[in-house]
């Protein structure tokens, strides 16, 4: 059987840390988790005082990886940091960088050749995050821009069953000396997800760190091509994976996406002060949910508020990019996998809309 990422990260989860008593991958001392060709690198993070005591687990964790299928080589490296020395002058505005950046590849980059990386993003979950990017991506790709998708959501890829894609996997070939993964095509849109390399929709169980490497990787070891936008689907939240990927990641610019609910852009508030902190320009919030036409009476109901993303977005300073409503048909098409944006006329404007004003922000900036 080929090497498996899930049964190396079950294997080590049996594996306890002597100090806490905890597996070493809850306990956050898995750094990196690399294969290639059959040799499978680890790299452990620890304490420097702890170094000596930590070798029998170096050992443990050796002997139990060189059993798994696919595995000829196991090479365990302690890495250990050391706090900076202190020093008298205190800066004004301390450096705020990403402990766990992960680190470019040499050699042909696959993100090299894209003109802007559009983030899209909700500190909450379940306000239709997904359903927006997606529609947004068709949209652009409509109006004859080459277009790509990430899936960065990687405790929960819904990008392969919102584009009518489960079940495929991703192949690799060779660019330019490197061996690059190579994206799904779909509706004339290059597409990306976690849900492409695993085998089955179990729950991926990994922790920041870990997160933030395989998105990034799939950034640039995927061979993108020529676009014009790439879209990525960030994950819900405002914690460390979220400020640690835009910070790798580095969009030209993000859209949060909110219903009109007060709860929702409670959060949205919490999404667009994170971005600023990390200098990545908003280029506006998108308001999901933001209407119901009942079919019955002809009459129009907010059921999450009325206007509350557009009043918002003048109490944050930011552009008001559209509405989208609450329509069964929105929520059929991304169940069947066909987005509304590809062949419904009323759906189709509404995120074309969307897309030509984030477009006109991305250009002002």
């Amino acid at each position: 059987m080929p090497y498996s990422e899930s049964n190396a990260l079950k294997v080590l989860s049996g594996i306890k840390d002597p100090r806490t008593g905890r597996d070493i991958v809850s306990a956050g001392k898995l750094s990196d988790l690399i294969y290639k060709n059959g040799v499978l690198q680890v790299i452990l993070s620890i304490e420097p005082a702890l170094a000596e005591g930590f070798e029998p687990v170096r050992k443990l964790v050796e002997n139990a990886l060189s059993q798994i299928d696919g595995v000829d080589k196991v090479l365990v490296l302690l890495t250990s940091h050391k706090a900076s020395p202190k020093i008298k002058k205190v800066e004004k505005k301390p450096p705020q960088g990403n402990p766990h950046k992960p680190r470019r590849p040499q050699g042909y980059q696959g993100d090299s050749k894209i003109k802007s990386v559009i983030a899209i993003s909700s500190a909450k979950g379940g306000v239709g995050k997904s359903t927006v990017a997606v529609n947004l991506a068709i949209a652009l790709a409509n109006q004859g821009k080459k277009v790509g998708l990430l899936d960065a959501d990687i405790h929960g890829p819904s990008i392969p069953i919102v584009m009518g894609m489960r079940g495929i996997r991703a192949s690799t070939e060779e660019v330019e000396g490197r061996r690059l993964i190579k994206p799904n095509h779909q509706y004339n849109i290059k597409v990306m997800s976690i849900g492409f390399l695993t085998d089955n929709e179990g729950p991926i169980i990994w922790r920041g760190p870990m997160v933030q490497g395989a998105v990034s990787k799939m950034l640039w070891d995927v061979n993108w091509g020529k676009l014009d936008y790439l879209i990525i689907d960030m994950p819900p939240g405002t914690g460390d994976v979220q400020i640690g990927l835009s910070q790798d990641i580095k969009p030209n610019g993000a859209v949060i996406v909110s219903t009109p609910q007060d709860l929702a852009l409670a959060d949205a508030r919490k999404g667009e002060e994170m971005f600023r902190k990390v200098n990545i320009p908003i280029l506006g919030i998108v308001e999901n949910m933001a209407s119901f036409s009942c079919p019955d009476c002809d009459s129009v109901h907010y059921i999450f508020g009325k206007n509350g993303a557009r009043d918002e977005a003048k109490k944050m300073k930011i552009p008001y990019l559209g509405s989208v409503p609450l329509e069964i048909g929105i929520r059929e098409s991304g169940d069947s996998g066909t987005p509304i944006a590809l062949y419904d006329e009323a759906g189709s404007k509404v995120f074309s809309d969307i897309a030509k004003n984030t477009a006109k922000e991305l250009n002002s900036l």
